[in-house]
């Protein structure tokens, strides 16, 4: 549940548990109405269908009858509207999806554009890659187990689906430790594993926010001396393109599944384009 629904019900209890407490000003007292129309024909009353009777609880002044609200309430109000507000706008309204045309439900945005520097030093953007399917991971070079695993995956389903499928999809690592990886660094290490995978780096700043952009978490943990190491969520990504993300894959892949599932969305990308 978001966070602001659980608020919204906690402060709804906390409102409905206030009204019983507050006092009443003012004497009360029930009366017993009821309307009567006279019939035309019969000259009598008679009581109207539709109207039964009611109490009607009245208050000897209005002014001060009012309840009181805890300025607490107010608060907590205000809270559920930025919330609210602030979840609306990092999400994707529903609408027609571009391939399949049904309703696409709302979800966060993933994605955005950026500004790079490849293992060339050259300065690249998002715009580059139109065109083209694209698989894009988050790592570093002195990543020491998970980092190269995810990168020999990568390669490998480079390498499944061109050869077996004629399918091509550019391979992209983003280094999420520009500090360390410089375009010489990236170019070496890329090419250890594939020279097709293109290397990104740039000012710490740059990269920092395309990973915000595409929800990627990463810390750096201070080690013995002036070594570090960096936690990652090593996600990969499927983007189509028009550098739209079209699935976020996880560690639990290995190559021949992850091959699998690019195949499932590419053919059902062509198909419905």
């Amino acid at each position: 549940m978001p966070i602001y629904r659980f608020i919204f019900f906690s402060a709804k209890h906390r409102f409905a548990h206030a009204s019983n407490l507050l006092p009443r000003f003012g004497s009360s007292k029930r009366i017993q109405s009821c309307g009567y129309t006279k019939s035309a024909k019969n000259n009598y009353y008679k009581k109207p269908t539709g109207h039964p009777v009611v109490n009607v609880e009245t208050q000897a002044s209005h002014s001060s009858g009012a309840y009181f609200i805890p300025p607490i309430l107010l608060g907590f109000g205000g809270l559920l509207a930025f919330l609210h507000y602030n979840d609306e706008r990092r999400a994707v309204k529903i609408g027609k999806d571009s391939y399949t045309g049904s309703d696409t439900a709302v979800a966060p945005i993933i994605g955005g554009p950026f500004t790079l520097v490849n293992s060339e030093n050259q300065i690249v953007n998002e715009q580059d890659f139109l065109g083209n399917w694209v698989l894009l991971y988050f790592g570093y070079t002195s990543s020491p187990d998970i980092g190269p695993d995810q990168v020999r995956i990568m390669a490998k389903v480079i390498d499944t689906l061109e050869a077996k499928k004629n399918l091509k999809v550019l391979p992209v690592f983003v280094t999420i430790d520009p500090q360390r990886d410089t375009p010489a660094q990236l170019r070496a290490y890329l090419k250890e594993f594939d020279p097709r995978i293109v290397g990104l780096g740039g000012p710490v700043s740059a990269v920092r926010q395309m990973a915000q952009e595409y929800r990627v978490y990463f810390k750096k943990v201070e080690e013995e001396g002036d070594d570090y190491l960096v936690e990652s969520s090593h996600s990969m990504y499927l983007i189509d393109p028009k550098m739209k993300v079209v699935r976020c894959f996880g560690v639990e892949y290995n190559a021949e599944q992850l091959s699998k599932e690019i195949l499932k969305e590419l053919k059902k990308h062509q198909v419905n384009a």
